[in-house]
């Protein structure tokens, strides 16, 4: 646990104090105790008791400029003495510990009772000979062949049965966390940083940042470290994962320079000296609180819940999985209604606790009638007194009767299906890894599979997210390639060069290529890297401008921001003027231009109708060949008296232009195909983006998002608020829903827009389906539009911390292409699960009917205990296993998503269940009753208690089995498929499950013997038992010929699973309702739940990586929101009150997004 970790460590702290942290100026307990102050105070502290940063940084042995030396024994002994950047992780648990909760499963705590009491029974003979005499026909045949000894074999292979299952759960379980340990150390080692270490600038990872190193933050970023700021511009720090104060904080380094782990970067940059890592941040102490806290909750399991732990717990920046399952249990339980399950989970568990319903039932009947029929046969037709030395006889006829019962049950009960969703889902997840898709949140791969829309960005995701600057218009000339530098005028190169090298992040630069021969590397900003590389191609440096004026000498810095659209730097030259140099978008910066530099590089006045001129000759042609416009300016301001800086309306106004510049960003080759697929397989794909409508316009034609020649929308997005939105500036879903079916490229767009966009499509009720969105992001401002979305990608090379934390899965290589995998991998998960359920019920079906029926007429299931357990083994373990493995193919992206409300199980589906479930049953009926005479053996019928075994209902067992196995070769098509051998081979461990189960089976029946009720039998009857197996291939070409169309009957029965799947209550009620059914089966009927708990609990491990802010609050909120879109949606609004609910439910984030006035024209 992290404590103990802990309390070393201050021990040795202690031990250092004396000597002054072994040479260091400052020891632990002082830094974290700086780190606790705020604002004025802090700066005061600094400076009375280090002398202000740089006292700080002197005493921490680091320089403010240079960063650390990077010495290896250095940076082992900050290591030892102020901790390492991590969080020490809670310990997996142990294969007992697993072992001992999947014993906890009622099912078989029953099925255990009941072997230990037929156990002990066995063992009882009854006093005297005659005993058994007198107890009549329930003794019957008792003493035959000293079998009676054997009677304590069936408990036993009960016993031993429970034994494999609970293995063969414990193993998985394992296994699965080993898996999510790897995902996240995966997801751990992907976040880097940049530290100056050196005086270079370098990438580390997270766990590799000491007390000491210089990191320098920018937009975008997720501190990793507790740090004092050194310097920063215009630096704004969204502290609410750690405060619950939604306002940012302005962090200056006179005013408030305190920067705390896990907070994010929303504007602005800077440099900070780290002092606190891992367990002594602000974040990692209230872990080390939360690890404590959550030792003694397992002991006492408290109901109570801590407030700030579940706050902390999430946004935790160094992803480790403390915080601990106590922790998990605790906000389970509080935010169980709240958190919307996947549509496959809440299909599945609708379906699961219908079937354990039904299973019980049956369960319950079949013993009753056994019981009945034992007790009338016995004491009221052949009227025997019920005499004291036969009670042991028939107790063990009725636990008997009360296995029979459990295996029903136990049978009946799917809990093979968590185990497939989970295996389907974490084998979908390894090999998207491959796929350059790392999924972060489990359900978010098969939400992909039904997703309808796709909103994506165009910057690095349709395009290479190379910038090179191709087209420049100055001193009044459109080049259309970049010109020589001679033919320009020598005062505007000078300001350009200037303006570009100066008024970009430093951070931004363009490197020697990697391998001979390869292009540049960009490093940075990549507009920023465009406009470089500009510099460059007029044989001009901009590095040497930079060391002239560094980062710490500009004045004041304008960052870009998605309100103001253009970033502006103001420096002081040598007379003590100002000059401010501004960049941004064409449309933007132009507006604010009051003069132009003409071609000789003078000012001349720039009105109007000359702006209105160069639009259309410059920047729109530019715009048209797909180019983005960057307009590049300056203003000068007197020294004396300063202007005022935070006057910024004024500012950034009466600007001189000095050049547009047009820049290119080539689509990516591979999009245009992958967008393709997507339309063919049903998804509309939209673009989102900043650019200008007429660069947006042509990528999208270059894409294929739009054909020319069809009907669809264009807009930008003062265009679209003015579409959607009444006179009041409220929007108004009426309004969005008729927009956004014909939209595909909103350009201009701001966050808000993008964010209202896809809460727009969501929450539409015009289609009979609910829209599945998913959205592509790379910046801080997709944060709100990534979480809204039912998937997010975040972008993994391009995109910043902020949207990652806030995405579902994260494309490696920021390629659209991903997506449609993503898509694929999605589907296929779904058609995995269908497979498996389509096996599995028609076994369930059959098993149950043959139990319950056999026991009815026969007194005795026809398939034993021990059969049925390992039945259910292979059918539940093995062949989730086996169909849940089934690599995806294109053939996926054929067809149209599957919606919400689509039951799942389709009416193909029904048809094979029903058609192989009449199949088998004919088969086992005619073997149990006419069993004996076409095979010419003694009837295994009405056999007394513990008679041997008999040929007779070997062979129906043995042919059952066989069945089964040529049906999972069946069910590896579900959509009326003929070959079903398709592909077979590509999925070794399909063919080795079947050919594994194959091998065991002759071995059960020929050495099974006593404990599996097994008589060996002869070659011929196994010929006949494999035979009637291979019918089933038969029979499946026959179902598969017979035309849905034809069967009515199975239309209503997809029907009837779709009205289960949403019945039409109150949107509460239907919350209300699952619950209600989760919480009584968890307190006890079913194998399933715990299954799916799990699968929920690895979904919250996973959760657990999301940041503070997502978990609580707002991602609450936006899934109680989209539950009531969702149940809005299939219920597809029956009463009026749905809408207001659904209007009053939304998510706040939404709610002050539309009630906001419309600033967001002016972008």
């Amino acid at each position: 646990m992290g404590d103990m970790s802990n309390s070393d460590f201050y021990a040795k702290n202690q031990r250092n104090e004396g000597n002054h942290a072994a040479g260091f100026g400052c020891s632990v307990m002082e830094l974290r105790s700086l780190m606790e102050l705020r604002g004025t105070e802090a700066v005061v502290k600094l400076q009375e008791d280090y002398g202000g940063v740089e006292g700080l940084c002197k005493r921490l042995k680091t320089s403010p400029t240079e960063g650390l030396a990077g010495a290896q024994t250095d940076l082992d002994k900050r290591k030892e003495l102020y901790g390492k950047n991590l969080i020490p992780p809670k310990k997996p648990k142990t294969f007992l510990q697993l072992v001992w909760e999947a014993l906890q499963d009622v099912t078989l705590i029953i099925l255990e009772i009941a072997a230990l009491i037929s156990l002990g029974l066995s063992f009882y003979h009854p006093p005297g000979g005659t005993g058994g005499e007198s107890c009549g026909a329930a003794a019957g045949g008792v003493e035959d062949e000293g079998e009676a000894d054997a009677g304590w074999i069936e408990g036993a292979a009960i016993l031993l049965s429970v034994v494999c299952v609970v293995l063969v759960t414990a193993f998985n379980d394992w296994s699965k966390e080993k898996q999510f340990r790897g995902l996240q150390s995966r997801i751990e080692q992907e976040q880097k940083f940049q530290v100056v270490r050196g005086s270079q600038v370098i990438q580390l990872p997270v766990a590799d940042i000491v007390v000491g190193d210089i990191a320098q933050i920018k937009y975008g970023d997720l501190l990793p470290a507790d740090g004092v700021l050194i310097q920063g511009n215009d630096l704004k720090i969204d502290e609410s994962s750690l405060t619950g104060e939604s306002d940012h904080v302005r962090k200056a380094a006179d005013k408030d320079p305190m920067l705390l782990s896990g907070t994010h970067v929303m504007e602005g940059s800077g440099r900070m000296v780290v002092t606190a890592v891992g367990v002594n941040s602000q974040t990692g102490i209230i872990f080390t609180l939360l690890g404590a806290g959550s030792e003694e909750e397992e002991k006492t399991e408290k109901k109570v819940k801590k407030p700030d732990g579940a706050a902390a717990m999430e946004m935790q920046p160094l992803k480790s999985a403390e915080g601990g399952e106590a922790d998990e249990k605790e906000r389970k339980r509080v935010s169980v209604p709240k958190k919307e399950k996947s549509v496959l989970q809440g299909k599945l568990t609708k379906l699961a606790v219908q079937i354990g319903k039904a299973g019980l039932l049956m369960s319950a009947i079949t013993v009753i009638i056994l019981v009945l029929f034992f007790a009338i046969d016995n004491f009221v037709m052949q009227k025997r007194p019920w005499l004291p030395e036969c009670t042991p006889i028939y107790i063990q006829y009725f636990v008997k009767f009360f296995i029979i019962g459990v295996t029903v049950l136990v049978v009946a009960v799917p809990e093979g299906l968590p185990l497939a969703v989970t295996i389907s889902l974490a084998y979908s997840v390894k090999k998207m890894m491959k796929d350059n898709n790392l999924v972060r949140h489990l359900d978010a791969c098969e939400t992909m599979g039904n997703a309808t829309a796709i909103c994506s960005d165009k910057t690095g995701t349709l395009t290479t997210n190379r910038m090179t600057a191709v087209q420049c218009y100055v001193g009044d000339v459109h080049y259309k390639e970049i010109p020589d530098p001679g033919a320009l005028p020598p005062k505007s190169l000078e300001l350009l060069i200037n303006a570009i090298s100066l008024n970009s992040a430093y951070t931004t630069k363009i490197l020697p290529p990697d391998k001979e021969g390869g292009l540049p590397k960009q490093v940075g900003n990549k507009t920023e890297c465009g406009l470089l590389g500009l510099v460059l191609d007029l044989k001009r440096d901009y590095q040497p401008i930079r060391n002239q004026i560094p980062e710490e000498k500009l004045y004041k810095v304008y960052t870009f921001n998605s309100v103001r659209k253009s970033m502006s730097t103001v420096i002081k030259l040598p007379d003590g003027s100002f000059r401010m140099y501004s960049k941004g978008a064409s449309e933007i910066v132009l507006k604010k231009c009051s003069h132009v530099l003409n071609e000789v590089g003078e000012a001349r006045v720039f009105r109007p109708r000359d702006k209105d001129e160069m639009v259309k000759k410059v920047i729109e042609p530019m715009a048209c060949d797909g180019l983005r416009t960057i307009c590049v300016g300056y203003r000068d301001f007197p020294g004396d008296p300063e202007p005022n800086w935070d006057d910024e309306n004024n500012i950034l106004s009466d600007l001189t232009a000095i050049c547009v510049v047009g820049i290119e960003d080539p689509v990516r080759p591979e999009v245009p195909d992958a967008i393709q697929k997507c339309q063919r397989a049903g998804i509309t794909v939209r673009m989102v983006t900043g650019d200008n409508i007429n660069t947006a316009r042509a990528i999208a034609i270059k894409c294929g998002i739009i054909h020319p020649g069809e009907d669809f929308l264009c807009i930008d997005g003062k265009e679209f608020n003015r579409r959607i939105r009444n006179e009041k500036g409220e929007v108004e879903q009426e309004r969005i829903d008729k927009v956004w079916p014909k939209l595909r490229v909103l350009a201009r767009s701001s966050p808000t827009d993008k964010h209202t966009l896809v809460k727009g499509i969501i929450d539409s009720t015009m289609v009979d389906q609910r829209q599945v969105v998913a959205v592509t992001g790379d910046g801080t401002n997709d944060g709100p539009a990534l979480k809204k979305a039912d998937v997010g990608f975040a972008m993994g090379i391009a995109g910043t911390d902020v949207a990652k934390e806030a995405s579902d899965i994260i494309l490696t290589d920021d390629n659209f292409s991903s997506i449609v995998k993503a898509v694929m991998w999605g589907r296929n998960v779904y058609d995995s699960i269908s497979k498996f359920l389509q096996f599995q019920l028609t076994v369930n079906v059959v098993a149950v009917i043959v139990a319950f029926t056999g026991a009815c007429i026969t007194q005795d299931s026809p398939l034993k205990a021990v059969q049925m357990l390992w039945v259910n083994l292979i059918m539940d373990t093995f062949a989730s296993l086996a169909l849940a493995t089934e690599p995806p193919t294109e053939s996926l992206l054929k067809r149209k998503p599957y919606g919400r409300n689509k039951p799942l199980i389709s009416s193909t589906m029904t048809k094979n269940i029903l058609g192989h479930g009449v199949y088998q049953l004919i088969i086992i009926f005619t073997l149990l009753f006419a069993g004996e005479q076409i095979f010419d053996i003694d009837s295994g019928r009405n056999a007394p208690l513990h008679s041997p075994p008999s040929e007779h209902y070997t062979i129906i067992f043995n042919t059952f089995v066989m069945m089964q196995l040529f049906n999972e070769i069946n069910a590896r098509k579900i959509h009326g498929e003929r070959n079903v051998f398709d592909g077979i081979f590509r999925n070794p461990i399909f063919c080795s499950i079947v050919f594994g189960t194959f091998a065991m089976q002759i071995v059960i029946v020929q050495f099974g013997g006593k404990p599996f009720s097994c008589q060996p039998l002869d070659l011929e009857k196994w010929m006949w038992c494999v035979f009637l197996g291979l019918g089933e291939l038969v029979w499946g070409q026959v179902i598969a010929s017979i035309p849905n169309a034809r069967l009515r009957f199975l239309r209503r029965a997809g029907q009837l699973t779709q009205k289960d799947e949403c019945p039409e209550e109150d949107v509460n009620e239907e919350n209300e309702e699952i619950d209600h059914a989760e919480r009584e089966l968890r307190r006890g009927q079913i194998l399933w739940f715990r299954g799916l708990n799990r699968i929920q609990t690895q979904i919250e491990v996973v959760n657990t990586f999301k940041s503070g802010t997502s978990f609580q609050g707002a991602g609450a909120l936006r899934r109680q929101s989209s539950t009531t879109s969702q149940t809005q949606d299939v219920t597809n609004v029956s009463s009026p009150s749905h809408v207001s609910l659904s209007n009053a439910l939304s998510s706040p984030t939404s709610t002050t997004a539309a009630t906001a006035p419309p600033t967001t024209g002016q972008c």
